[in-house]
């Protein structure tokens, strides 16, 4: 992980990628109709949070790699003009902020279709024209991050000493290592871990480590040919951890322990927890909601 002697060029990493045209069937009958990215922990939607977070790191492009029946998220990201006007008619500017939040005047916001559900490989590989040959990120809204220095702001920092791909991690405990994609580590400094090989949802007996690859990565432009190299795997889907496995062998990448709260809101489990977690944060209803919990303990 010694860059020492080498003269690197870094380019600003100015786009990122989220995919969000998953079915969200485990959140069915709320998905039916409304985008699980598009469900509300407290006041925002899950979307909002993974936007704001690329947003504060700099990003200037938004890819949403979407499904045709979810066009309620763009609508979200849209100017609500005629709403806009009725709440400044009713004196309640203070919404407005809220309403159309002015950090996202200058941001470029791009949706393509993902017409079949392919994979999050399939997904990402629809931004290469886009992308082109720039670095970009990737968030998975599905998880969400709390942090004073926020999960992708931590892989930025990495980025910009390796210029490597690279991609968040946690420890995990190993009942719950198959639902995740899980590294094999090499050298390890300090929070960086050089991955030796990633595995996609082993067995708990085949996992290589219980370090687990979190919702967040930022990735070079390398990656979409090694995309174009991967076969589908045994559902028919494109993984995207097949060709972070494919580009191992080509170049470096690296893991980041994150350092943070994380939760998995595509569980319910996780969707609450971070419900709970956030409310009582929230300086309007945190005591209130404290109060709730002390009458339900049993």
């Amino acid at each position: 992980m010694d860059n020492s002697d080498k003269i690197i060029l870094m380019k600003k990493i100015k786009k990122a990628v989220l995919p969000v045209a998953g079915f969200g069937t485990r959140f069915l009958p709320a998905t039916k109709a409304t985008p699980k990215e598009m469900l509300s922990i407290i006041d925002k939607p899950l979307v909002q949070y993974a936007v704001e977070e690329a947003i504060e790191i700099g990003i200037e492009e938004i890819i949403f790699i979407t499904s045709p029946s979810k066009y309620s998220i763009k609508k979200h990201f849209d100017k609500s003009k005629e709403l806009e006007e009725k709440l400044r008619s009713l004196g309640k500017d203070d919404l407005i902020e809220k309403l159309n939040p002015s950090k996202f005047d200058d941001i470029k916001f791009h949706y393509i279709v993902q017409n079949e559900q392919k994979g999050l490989g399939h997904a990402i590989s629809l931004a290469e024209q886009l992308i082109q040959d720039e670095p970009f990120a990737v968030l998975l809204p599905d998880d969400l991050f709390f942090s004073n220095d926020s999960c992708l702001n931590q892989l930025k920092r990495s980025y910009e000493i390796s210029n490597a791909s690279i991609i968040a991690v946690n420890e995990i405990e190993l009942e719950d290592i198959h639902k995740y994609g899980v590294i094999k580590p090499g050298n390890i400094k300090d929070n960086l871990i050089e991955i030796a090989d990633i595995i996609e949802k082993p067995e708990a007996d085949e996992a290589p480590s219980n370090i687990a690859v979190c919702g967040r990565y930022i990735l070079n432009s390398s990656i979409f040919n090694k995309l174009k190299d991967v076969l589908p795997d045994k559902t028919g889907e494109i993984q995207l951890t097949d060709a972070i496995k494919l580009l191992i062998d080509d170049e470096m990448v690296l893991a980041c322990i994150y350092k943070g709260e994380k939760f998995d809101c595509g569980s319910k489990r996780g969707f609450v927890e971070a419900t709970i977690a956030i409310s009582l944060r929230d300086i309007e209803i945190g005591d209130e909601i404290k109060n709730v919990i002390k009458k339900n303990i049993v």
